[in-house]
């Protein structure tokens, strides 16, 4: 069995695909790989709009969710968010199940202080990722 190598985790960030919400997930990592070129995924959850979890990375690898941020940060994203805040309801219970996995990861990394916000809330972020306030939104949940 394969160890867990644990790494500092100050955020949980929430993001959208700014797409619509009939893109497939196969079209997502397709664009990753050959549009942008990327070895990592870009999240490590991704959550279709029937409130299927596809579990793209483990915890303890790096995505490129966002530029200098993503050593220390968990990527959870909902496709959809096509300049509108259009998340199912199964979407929102899985952000929450994804958040509450990620916080049992951040446990063991003894911090105790991690932020939840989406990709908006970074600073020299100029986009609306997600169209909602995930810091106002999940502001009640605490490590």
């Amino acid at each position: 069995m394969r160890e867990i190598d644990y790494r500092e985790v100050d955020y949980i960030v929430i993001h959208c695909t700014g797409a619509s919400q009939k893109q497939s997930v196969e079209s997502i990592l397709r664009y990753w790989r050959e549009v942008k070129e990327w070895i990592e995924y870009g999240y490590h959850r991704i959550i279709k709009p029937n409130g299927e979890i596809k579990k793209l990375a483990s915890f303890d690898r790096i995505t490129n969710g966002v530029r200098g941020y993503n050593h220390n940060s968990i990527h959870i994203c909902y496709i959809g968010g096509q300049n509108v805040d259009d998340r199912t309801e199964q979407q929102k219970a899985s952000i929450l199940i994804c958040i509450k996995e990620a916080l049992e990861y951040v446990k063991c990394t003894k911090n105790t202080k991690v932020i939840i916000q989406g990709h908006r809330d970074f600073d020299g972020v100029r986009k609306e990722c997600p169209q909602f306030s995930a810091k106002e939104e999940y502001s009640w949940i605490t490590a």
